[in-house]
């Protein structure tokens, strides 16, 4: 068996399937993150240039003299204490409401002019440069603008270093993490790696348990379940085993007598000897062939136990039908077939093939060992419906059973007296009654009639 290299390995497969979406997560988180602490130190670079931008409007004055223009009344030595940044160039434009300078930096004027309250912030090019704005709007003493603008070389940096000490730590702490969950999942999937290896290198003839060594209940119940059928194997081999074990030693007996009838018909030349020895062949060869249908019965019900469906059955008329195939050869026998409690209908939950294969057993038994010639021989089917089950019974007036071989009689290869005196079967009628009973839930009992007779009930579960 190939393997498809193309198809990733649960390992990487796994890996992929944490590390893709958690990549994911961080990536969004950090932006999130970054984007807000940003926009924080965003609005507290704006809050000191608007500051400074209300500073410088409030020192302008209208002028004493007769012209009346707005003048403003900052010294050098004052402007450059209010410009003054480490890192940072300020420039300030004051204008009129006409857009004529003031007092400030030449070439300064806002984007946008806004007679509104309040103050707006954009970005302006200056110089070759590109600055945060902000522009204020006041009417006292006279309406006029003020624009404050500033280099961003401190928001820049201050942004690089989010980045980098928000980012950097938590990429590092990915690649740390992403070699932690590679080295444990390999740890983790070790044990089903080694149960491979127990399974790949395992013989075919081999159906002991594999060794488990999980660390997971997940590997464990593989484990258990793959020893399960295991198990289920070296039962249906050793099934198999047994039938040809069973066939093989029960068939000598009738397969040699059937020779040993041939050879003493072909040495004799009187016809009337070779009628004899034929219905002689005939009747082993009928014996054969019933003992082959039993074999067969319990192999059968072996591997029935797995695959089994329960379902409602009409008993009443699986009754009547099985009684009446095997009423020619009770009359043949001079036996006294009936049944009663089928004359209404009676339902059980169970296997039709099964329950029939009951019946169709002990009826065969009690036609062979349940009657005796210097009596009138009597066999009943009884159907009785309890309320919580149906018992199903097969009673006949033979010599029984002794409450020693009682015992017995459901193994295999065991025969009740009669059985052994007429030197007929083998022993596996009662065995099957039983296997089919174990799987049908039900419960099988057998108890001696008065005077003599045995009865063999089998209990059935009812429909809920």
């Amino acid at each position: 068996m190939t393997v498809d290299r193309r198809k990733p390995s649960l390992r990487n497969r796994l890996l992929r399937h944490v590390l893709v979406p958690l990549a994911v997560t961080w990536l969004l988180g950090s932006a999130l993150v970054v984007g807000i602490a940003s926009y924080f130190a965003q609005q507290a670079f704006d809050r000191s240039l608007l500051d400074d931008a209300y500073l410088v409007a409030s020192h302008v004055r209208r002028s004493a003299d007769e012209s009346g223009t707005l003048d403003l009344s900052l010294s050098a030595q004052e402007m450059s204490t209010v410009l003054f940044d480490q890192t940072e160039s300020l420039y300030f434009a004051v204008l009129s409401a006409d857009g004529m300078l003031l007092a400030g930096h030449a070439g300064l004027h806002p984007t946008q002019v806004d007679r509104g309250l309040k103050p707006h912030f954009d970005a302006v090019e200056y110089q070759g440069r590109v600055l945060r704005s902000v522009t204020i709007h006041r009417d006292q003493p006279s309406s006029f603008y003020v624009v404050m603008a500033q280099t961003t070389t401190s928001r820049d940096r201050l942004l690089q270093r989010l980045l980098t000490f928000s980012i950097v730590p938590q990429l590092l702490l990915l690649l740390w993490l992403a070699a932690w969950l590679q080295r444990a999942i390999a740890d983790d999937l070790e044990p089903l790696a080694k149960l491979e290896q127990a399974v790949g290198r395992r013989d075919a003839r081999d159906l002991t348990p594999v060794p488990v060594t999980a660390t997971t209940r997940d590997v464990q119940r593989l484990g258990q379940a793959i020893n399960a059928l295991l198990g289920r194997i070296a039962h249906s081999v050793q099934a198999q085993r047994e039938f040809s074990g069973n066939v093989a030693h029960e068939l000598r007996t009738p397969l040699a007598g059937i020779r040993a009838l041939a050879d003493y018909g072909l040495h004799h030349s009187d016809p009337a000897v070779w009628r004899e020895q034929l219905q002689g062949i005939a009747q082993s060869q009928e014996r054969a062939s019933h003992l082959v249908d039993q074999l067969l019965a319990l192999a059968l019900a072996d591997e029935a136990q797995h695959s089994l469906e329960q379902k409602p059955v009409a008993l009443d008329v699986l009754v009547r039908d099985t009684v009446l195939r095997f009423l020619p050869r009770a009359d043949a026998a001079g036996v006294d077939l009936g049944a009663r409690g089928v004359d209404q209908p009676v339902w059980v939950i169970g296997n039709g093939a099964l329950i029939e294969g009951v019946l169709t057993n002990l009826l065969d038994n009690a036609l062979r060992y349940g009657h005796v010639p210097e009596c009138e021989s009597h066999i009943t089917v009884s159907v009785t419906d309890a309320p919580h089950a149906v018992v199903l019974a097969v009673i006949d007036n033979g010599p029984g059973v002794s409450p020693a071989q009682l015992k017995k009689l459901t193994q295999r290869w065991v025969q009740g007296s009669a059985g052994e005196a007429l030197k007929e079967g083998s022993g596996l009628g009662l065995a099957i009654v039983s296997e089919y009973v174990r799987l049908l839930d039900a419960k099988v009992g057998m108890q001696t009639e008065s005077p003599h007779g045995l009865r063999v009930s089998i209990t059935l579960n009812k429909p809920l």
